[in-house]
């Protein structure tokens, strides 16, 4: 994979979840990757509210 080298990954995957960017690959996840990741996210902070 060619993000696995990449020395932006962090950046490029913290722009697309920032950006709303819903199709490809960013960061090293793909469309479902970062969806699953949302979910996550989403379902710690109502635990922790």
């Amino acid at each position: 994979m060619v993000c696995r080298r990449c020395q932006a990954r962090e950046e490029c995957l913290r722009w697309a979840l920032e950006a709303g960017q819903d199709h490809g690959v960013w960061g090293g996840m793909s469309e479902d990757e970062r969806r699953a990741m949302k979910r996550r996210a989403s379902r710690a902070r109502l635990r922790s509210s």
